[in-house]
């Protein structure tokens, strides 16, 4: 092949996928993706039920502050532009304890206000809070070259822009959120800091979260998952990109240890220059190219799922009138007590979107209701026959439209079902492992993972993933995707045109 016109290709549409691709082009590659799916986006999806639209992915979209780095990248790939819309959400989710009600909003002055009038007696802890998530405020994930490949400078700005972020480290760097809860007093504001993520994370990390809200850096795009992935594959096709969908992969070909191209399931084989792995890594490792390249590293995480857990969820979409349901946001509530995925389930979430009406006919909404899977739940549902695993998902509705309904009895006659999915879809449809729709969780006392997306041994193959750096996400798969590129870029002295 000629040097003007070497060849990527990236295996694994989704958004990581769609962000090597996209860059693949900006640097002058002949780039195809190859999805095994119907349509690109991976886990960042949505689909349609009797009218309706569920969302599977976008809670909030990291990086939609302007001036930031990340921006920049979204904007590259095509998934924001000056025109793009935001919904109008005033809050990041409330929680319900008891009689008592608190809410984390965007006006981080309302949240320390209704969280003071609530608990006078947990004030300095209150206000320790606040401060940090004004410090949190700063925290941003490196988009513009790998971390490893940072040079003095790079590390000086880096510091200088975050200046404060050692302090929320320092503080809330080495609890978890279960730990954080016990700080304070009052049974509903314990119970808010352990609702939104799961209680083994890393409190730092919360902050982090929450900050991107109240910053602004943390906003829903309108249309959602799907609608955002349209404006990605649409960028990426501009640009003159080859994606391939309903094209599963079997075997990434590697040759006196260097990549030289694809497999196809029907036997044909797709020679270029340089391969980008854009799935699952687990996927990657046990099926394209072997165990045998998994170094120690990825192996002790993959096999220690008390310090390297992962989650999902179990997961149901309804559509209600809505007159009979007009709360807005994410809230979550106690519940009696069920089981599903073997998991005893006592405090649900719904989530209502209300501010997409293009989502439900006129008059309705579609609200959503998750519930958190982990390790030990994916086996149960892994474990299942066909038959057995049908009727536990109807078991789990049934119980979540009942509980909805006892919490807020205006639904009873004015709510439908739509969907309902579990680990063992993300599964089936995305070939995460153990239906894990992230990567591993940061835990308190554990190294954080990262690794550069390269494999020892191989020559010309390079991973864009979430997974390569806990804990994944759609800012990791955007990033990992450039990284790849840029790498190759690198390697071959190419530029990376962003004015094309």
């Amino acid at each position: 092949m000629s040097e003007n016109k070497k060849r990527i290709v990236i295996v694994g549409g989704g958004i990581a996928g769609l962000s090597a691709g996209i860059y693949g082009k900006l640097a002058g590659y002949n780039v195809d993706i190859y999805e095994k799916n119907p349509v690109a986006g991976g886990e960042c999806m949505g689909w349609n039920r009797k009218g309706c639209h569920i969302d599977n992915c976008i809670h909030w979209l990291t990086g939609t502050k302007k001036g930031t780095a990340l921006r920049k990248v979204w904007e590259t790939v095509g998934a924001l532009d000056e025109h793009t819309e935001f919904a109008d959400c005033d809050s990041f989710y409330t929680s319900i304890k008891g009689d008592s009600r608190v809410t984390l909003w965007k006006d981080l002055e309302r949240t320390k206000s209704e969280l003071l009038k609530l608990s006078p007696d947990d004030a300095m802890e209150i206000e320790k809070f606040i401060e940090y998530v004004k410090y949190a405020a700063e925290c941003e994930i490196p988009a513009e070259k790998p971390m490893d490949a940072m040079g003095i400078m790079d590390y000086i700005h880096m510091g200088v822009s975050m200046a404060d972020m050692p302090k929320v480290m320092k503080e809330y760097g080495s609890i978890d959120l279960e730990e954080l809860s016990k700080r304070f007093k009052h049974p509903a504001l314990k119970q808010l800091f352990t609702d939104y993520l799961p209680k083994e994370y890393v409190a730092s990390s919360f902050l982090v979260s929450y900050a991107s809200i109240t910053s602004g850096n943390g906003e829903i795009p309108m249309g959602g998952s799907l609608a955002m992935v349209k404006r990605m594959v649409n960028q990426f096709l501009r640009l003159g990109g080859n994606l391939h969908c309903n094209a599963p992969v079997v075997r990434i070909l590697i040759e006196n240890k260097k990549a030289i191209g694809i497999e196809m399931a029907d036997k044909e084989k797709v020679l270029a220059d340089y391969i980008i792995s854009s799935v699952d890594t687990m996927e990657m490792f046990d099926r394209l190219i072997g165990k045998k390249y998994m170094d120690a590293k990825w192996q002790s995480c993959y096999a220690d799922n008390e310090k390297y857990p992962l989650f999902s969820a179990v997961q149901a979409a309804f559509v209600a009138d809505k007159t009979a349901y007009d709360r807005k946001g994410t809230i979550f509530f106690d519940c009696s007590p069920f089981e599903t995925g073997g998991r005893k389930v006592e405090r649900i979430s719904v989530k209502s979107y209300e501010y997409e009406p293009e989502f439900a006919p006129t008059g309705k909404i579609v609200i959503q209701v998750n519930i958190p899977q982990f390790d030990k739940e994916y086996l149960y549902w892994k474990g299942l026959t066909k038959e057995e695993y049908e009727s536990r998902k109807k078991e789990a509705v049934k119980a979540i439209e009942e509980r909805l309904q006892m919490q807020f009895p205006s639904l009873l006659g004015h709510m439908e079902f739509l969907d309902c999915w579990t680990p063992i879809t993300y599964e089936r449809y995305c070939n995460a492992y153990h239906g894990a729709y992230m990567g591993f969780i940061t835990r308190k006392g554990v190294k954080s993972f990262r690794v550069k997306g390269l494999l020892k041994g191989v020559q010309n193959l390079y991973i864009a993933s979430q997974w390569i750096m806990a804990p994944g996400g759609l800012p990791v798969a955007v990033t990992a995707g450039k990284f790849a590129v840029w790498r190759i870029a690198c390697k071959d002295k190419r530029m990376i045109d962003y004015n094309n």
